[in-house]
Protein backbone atom coordinates (compact mmCIF):
# COMPACT_ATOMS: atom_id res chain seq x y z
CA UNK A 1 0.00 0.00 0.00
CA UNK A 2 1.24 3.45 -0.92
CA UNK A 3 -0.95 6.55 -0.60
CA UNK A 4 0.44 9.98 -1.43
CA UNK A 5 -2.01 12.75 -0.68
CA UNK A 6 -1.68 16.51 -1.02
CA UNK A 7 -4.25 18.63 0.82
CA UNK A 8 -4.24 22.27 -0.20
CA UNK A 9 -6.24 25.47 0.18
CA UNK A 10 -6.36 28.72 2.11
CA UNK A 11 -4.88 28.98 5.58
CA UNK A 12 -7.74 28.61 8.04
CA UNK A 13 -9.59 25.96 6.01
CA UNK A 14 -8.29 23.21 8.29
CA UNK A 15 -6.16 21.32 5.80
CA UNK A 16 -3.17 20.96 8.11
CA UNK A 17 -5.50 19.60 10.81
CA UNK A 18 -6.97 17.20 8.30
CA UNK A 19 -3.53 15.94 7.24
CA UNK A 20 -2.38 15.55 10.81
CA UNK A 21 -5.52 13.59 11.70
CA UNK A 22 -4.97 11.16 8.81
CA UNK A 23 -1.28 10.80 9.63
CA UNK A 24 -1.91 10.05 13.31
CA UNK A 25 -4.68 7.56 12.62
CA UNK A 26 -2.64 5.66 10.04
CA UNK A 27 0.50 5.67 12.18
CA UNK A 28 -1.49 4.16 15.04
CA UNK A 29 -2.61 1.43 12.63
CA UNK A 30 1.02 0.45 12.13
CA UNK A 31 1.66 2.21 8.82
CA UNK A 32 4.76 4.20 7.93
CA UNK A 33 3.67 7.83 7.66
CA UNK A 34 5.14 11.21 6.83
CA UNK A 35 3.36 14.53 7.36
CA UNK A 36 4.89 17.59 5.71
CA UNK A 37 2.96 20.86 6.27
CA UNK A 38 3.59 24.12 4.46
CA UNK A 39 1.88 27.47 4.77
CA UNK A 40 2.38 31.01 3.55
CA UNK A 41 3.72 33.75 5.78
CA UNK A 42 0.28 35.32 6.09
CA UNK A 43 -1.21 32.07 7.51
CA UNK A 44 -5.03 32.61 7.69
CA UNK A 45 -6.18 33.50 4.20
CA UNK A 46 -2.82 32.67 2.64
CA UNK A 47 -1.91 29.34 1.13
CA UNK A 48 -1.60 26.16 3.16
CA UNK A 49 -0.90 22.61 2.11
CA UNK A 50 0.40 19.38 3.47
CA UNK A 51 1.78 16.20 2.00
CA UNK A 52 0.87 12.97 3.76
CA UNK A 53 2.44 9.74 2.62
CA UNK A 54 1.20 6.42 3.98
CA UNK A 55 2.97 3.18 3.23
CA UNK A 56 3.50 -0.38 4.35
CA UNK A 57 7.22 0.15 3.70
CA UNK A 58 9.82 2.81 4.51
CA UNK A 59 9.18 6.25 3.01
CA UNK A 60 12.17 7.93 1.39
CA UNK A 61 10.79 11.44 0.85
CA UNK A 62 8.08 13.38 2.70
CA UNK A 63 7.06 15.23 -0.48
CA UNK A 64 4.62 13.76 -2.99
CA UNK A 65 5.76 14.72 -6.48
CA UNK A 66 2.98 12.61 -8.01
CA UNK A 67 -0.08 12.36 -5.77
CA UNK A 68 -2.47 9.44 -5.68
CA UNK A 69 -4.98 11.79 -4.05
CA UNK A 70 -5.50 15.54 -4.04
CA UNK A 71 -7.86 17.42 -1.72
CA UNK A 72 -8.16 20.87 -3.26
CA UNK A 73 -10.09 23.65 -1.52
CA UNK A 74 -9.34 26.73 -3.66
CA UNK A 75 -8.43 27.86 -7.17
CA UNK A 76 -4.81 28.73 -6.40
CA UNK A 77 -4.23 25.23 -5.04
CA UNK A 78 -5.94 23.67 -8.05
CA UNK A 79 -3.66 25.61 -10.39
CA UNK A 80 -0.59 24.63 -8.40
CA UNK A 81 -1.26 20.92 -7.78
CA UNK A 82 -3.69 19.55 -10.42
CA UNK A 83 -0.87 18.50 -12.75
CA UNK A 84 0.68 16.39 -9.99
CA UNK A 85 -2.24 13.93 -9.88
CA UNK A 86 -1.35 10.41 -10.99
CA UNK A 87 -3.32 9.07 -13.98
CA UNK A 88 -5.25 6.69 -11.71
CA UNK A 89 -5.59 9.24 -8.90
CA UNK A 90 -8.53 10.94 -7.20
CA UNK A 91 -8.99 14.69 -6.84
CA UNK A 92 -11.54 15.91 -4.30
CA UNK A 93 -12.35 19.41 -5.55
CA UNK A 94 -14.20 22.11 -3.60
CA UNK A 95 -16.47 23.39 -6.36
CA UNK A 96 -17.88 26.11 -4.09
CA UNK A 97 -14.63 27.99 -4.76
CA UNK A 98 -13.04 26.25 -7.76
CA UNK A 99 -15.64 26.85 -10.44
CA UNK A 100 -13.44 26.40 -13.53
CA UNK A 101 -11.50 23.19 -13.91
CA UNK A 102 -10.60 20.64 -16.56
CA UNK A 103 -10.42 16.89 -16.47
CA UNK A 104 -6.74 16.35 -17.16
CA UNK A 105 -5.92 13.07 -15.48
CA UNK A 106 -7.38 10.84 -12.82
CA UNK A 107 -10.89 11.11 -11.45
CA UNK A 108 -12.33 14.37 -10.17
CA UNK A 109 -14.81 14.20 -7.31
CA UNK A 110 -16.54 17.61 -7.27
CA UNK A 111 -18.00 18.53 -3.87
CA UNK A 112 -19.38 21.97 -3.02
CA UNK A 113 -17.76 21.65 0.42
CA UNK A 114 -17.99 25.30 1.46
CA UNK A 115 -21.66 25.54 0.49
CA UNK A 116 -22.44 22.24 2.21
CA UNK A 117 -20.60 23.43 5.34
CA UNK A 118 -22.67 26.62 5.36
CA UNK A 119 -25.81 24.46 5.13
CA UNK A 120 -24.60 22.59 8.24
CA UNK A 121 -24.33 25.94 10.01
CA UNK A 122 -20.55 26.29 10.15
CA UNK A 123 -18.47 27.35 7.13
CA UNK A 124 -15.33 26.05 8.82
CA UNK A 125 -16.18 22.34 8.43
CA UNK A 126 -15.72 22.14 4.66
CA UNK A 127 -12.47 20.30 5.34
CA UNK A 128 -14.31 17.64 7.32
CA UNK A 129 -16.80 17.12 4.50
CA UNK A 130 -13.81 16.46 2.26
CA UNK A 131 -12.31 14.23 4.97
CA UNK A 132 -15.41 12.04 5.09
CA UNK A 133 -15.42 11.78 1.29
CA UNK A 134 -11.68 10.99 1.20
CA UNK A 135 -11.86 8.29 3.89
CA UNK A 136 -14.89 6.67 2.23
CA UNK A 137 -13.38 6.67 -1.26
CA UNK A 138 -9.87 5.55 -0.29
CA UNK A 139 -10.93 3.13 2.44
CA UNK A 140 -7.77 3.82 4.47
CA UNK A 141 -9.52 3.41 7.79
CA UNK A 142 -12.96 2.49 9.01
CA UNK A 143 -15.44 5.28 9.51
CA UNK A 144 -15.57 4.38 13.21
CA UNK A 145 -11.80 4.89 13.43
CA UNK A 146 -12.16 8.33 11.83
CA UNK A 147 -14.86 9.31 14.34
CA UNK A 148 -12.72 7.97 17.19
CA UNK A 149 -9.70 10.08 16.22
CA UNK A 150 -11.82 13.12 15.52
CA UNK A 151 -13.47 12.75 18.92
CA UNK A 152 -10.14 12.36 20.74
CA UNK A 153 -8.71 15.42 19.04
CA UNK A 154 -11.67 17.76 19.38
CA UNK A 155 -12.71 16.71 22.89
CA UNK A 156 -9.48 18.12 24.28
CA UNK A 157 -9.15 21.16 22.00
CA UNK A 158 -12.60 22.25 20.84
CA UNK A 159 -15.36 20.10 22.35
CA UNK A 160 -18.09 22.43 21.07
CA UNK A 161 -17.03 21.61 17.49
CA UNK A 162 -17.35 17.84 17.78
CA UNK A 163 -21.02 17.51 16.81
CA UNK A 164 -20.78 19.61 13.64
CA UNK A 165 -17.52 17.93 12.61
CA UNK A 166 -19.09 14.48 12.94
CA UNK A 167 -22.06 15.71 10.88
CA UNK A 168 -19.61 17.02 8.26
CA UNK A 169 -17.59 13.80 7.88
CA UNK A 170 -20.84 11.85 7.76
CA UNK A 171 -22.10 14.10 4.97
CA UNK A 172 -18.87 13.69 2.99
CA UNK A 173 -19.09 9.93 3.37
CA UNK A 174 -22.73 9.94 2.25
CA UNK A 175 -21.95 12.06 -0.84
CA UNK A 176 -19.39 9.50 -2.03
CA UNK A 177 -21.67 6.55 -1.23
CA UNK A 178 -24.56 8.10 -3.17
CA UNK A 179 -22.40 8.87 -6.19
CA UNK A 180 -21.05 5.34 -6.27
CA UNK A 181 -24.57 3.88 -5.98
CA UNK A 182 -25.89 6.04 -8.84
CA UNK A 183 -22.87 5.26 -11.04
CA UNK A 184 -21.83 8.92 -11.09
CA UNK A 185 -18.51 8.01 -9.43
CA UNK A 186 -16.34 5.08 -10.41
CA UNK A 187 -13.34 4.70 -8.14
CA UNK A 188 -9.99 3.72 -9.67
Amino acid sequence: MLEKVIMAGFGGQGLLFMGKLVAQAMMNQGKHVTYFPSYGAEVRGGTANCHVIISDDDIHSPVADQASTLVIMNTLSYERFAASLQPDGLMFLNTSIVDKYEQTTGTIVPIAATDEANDLGNARVGNMIMMGAYVEARNLMSFDTLIEYLSKTLTTKKPEMLKVNIAAVTLGRRIVQQRIQTGELKLP
